[in-house]
């Protein structure tokens, strides 16, 4: 009976030690499972950052070839060169890549915190991020310095264009100036060349006062104060060098006129007077008087 009892005793203590190993096991696969499932997790974030790292890093790549685009095309637009965008796109687009800047750096800050809360805490990673984050600040020192020299271009540009204007402004006022000087000294040089003559009968003279008086043994006076000009056709001496009389009968009353200065001549029935000495003949006179009856 004593010897039943403990084979029982023994059954009872087996199946325990049997069923605690058997918990024991199921236990340490569910915490193998749930650890798996953990390292799943954290391979699959740590991949998800390690991917928008390298996106935001050519990201920066690219941003840097637009900085050193956007530097050459700011010293063309600096020197007034020509054939690039106009300074007003260029500020647009310095200030485009400016806040694609900012909004990589926020994405930065995302990822930094992502990463400082997950499990792995990549040092590795974080310090690529410093380093991601160092650059776009120099990126944006640099755009901000561009956007500076823009300014001063411009400025510069401004004052070159206004003194540009006031260039223009004083040639077109000396021009003029000297336009209206040599209008004016032509003008007194046609003045000093004009030269006057008359051609008329006696009867014609008379009525128009270019001569008056004359009679039996009294001579006539030529050109008296009050002579009608009007009378008078107006020529240039450097030019006048014959005058056609239409008349078979000229000559020439007036006394100022040097007799060796000039010659009448016949031209086809008709007289003609021919200018051979032009200083001499208008020496003394800038009129002269020819009758033609």
């Amino acid at each position: 009976m004593y010897a039943m009892k403990k084979s029982l005793i023994y059954l009872a203590v087996a199946a325990c030690l049997a069923g605690c190993t058997n918990n024991k096991d199921k236990e340490e696969a569910e915490n193998a499972k749930a650890l798996a499932a953990a390292t799943h997790e954290e391979l699959v974030q740590a991949i998800q950052e390690r991917d928008q790292l390298l996106d935001v890093m050519n990201d920066i790549i690219n941003t840097t070839n637009d900085i050193k685009s956007a530097e050459g095309i700011v010293a063309i637009n600096a020197t007034g060169g020509e054939g690039g965008p106009s300074q007003a796109q260029v500020k647009s687009d310095l200030e485009a890549i400016k806040a694609t800047l900012a909004e990589r750096q926020k994405r930065l800050q995302e990822l930094e915190a992502s990463v400082k809360n997950s499990k792995s805490n990549n040092s590795k990673l974080l310090a690529t991020i410093e380093s991601l984050k160092t650059q776009i600040a120099n990126q944006t020192a640099e755009i901000e310095q561009l956007q500076s020299q823009l300014a001063t271009a411009n400025q510069t540009i401004a004052n070159l264009g206004a003194q540009v204007d006031t260039l223009t402004t004083n040639v077109q006022q000396v021009t003029g100036e000297r336009d209206q000087a040599m209008a004016e000294a032509t003008r007194q040089e046609d003045l000093a060349n004009a030269c006057y003559f008359a051609i008329g009968s006696k009867k014609e003279l008379k009525e128009h006062n270019i001569i008056e008086g004359g009679g039996f043994l009294r001579k006539s006076k030529i050109l008296p104060s009050d002579f009608d000009k009007s009378f008078f056709t107006q020529a240039d001496k450097r030019t006048l060098t014959s005058i056609p009389l239409h008349s078979t009968k000229a000559k020439i009353i007036t006394n100022a006129q040097h007799k060796d200065s000039y010659v009448i001549e016949d031209e086809n029935g008709q007289k003609v007077l021919k200018i051979t000495n032009p200083a001499q003949f208008w020496a003394t006179s800038n009129y002269v008087v020819i009758q033609i009856d």
